[in-house]
């Protein structure tokens, strides 16, 4: 399993926590420092969809002018954004060992992943 995220971000540390507490053997993956995989995030997008894996939340969307904010309307659109910025990315985006992908921290849920 790997989880992909920036390491000072507040909700990926509280994953890797909460995994890490469980014994759940995983990898991280740091996008500031390894980037973004283009391929990962192709799929990312098609299982989760554009809307989920964009954090329109973030301080990252929010910085962007109107403009920007404006060109981001489809999946093609938001991976262009989304590879220029990743910190735009919600996170975590975890790849389970099934072949999963979940985007952000859902303890309840991942717990059921769990068993």
């Amino acid at each position: 399993m790997t989880l992909y995220g920036i390491p000072n971000c507040d909700t990926v540390k509280k994953a890797r926590a909460w995994l890490t507490e469980r014994g759940v053997d995983h990898t991280f993956h740091d996008f500031k420092k390894q980037g973004v995989p283009p391929e990962h995030l192709a799929r990312w997008l098609a299982a989760a969809g554009w809307d989920k894996v964009l954090n329109r939340q973030g301080t990252t969307w929010r910085k962007l002018d109107a403009a920007a904010q404006a060109a981001v309307h489809d999946a093609a659109s938001a991976a262009e954004l989304l590879m220029q910025q990743p910190s735009a990315i919600k996170r975590p985006v975890v790849e389970w060992g099934d072949g999963a992908i979940t985007v952000g921290f859902a303890p309840d849920a991942w717990q059921q992943r769990l068993g």
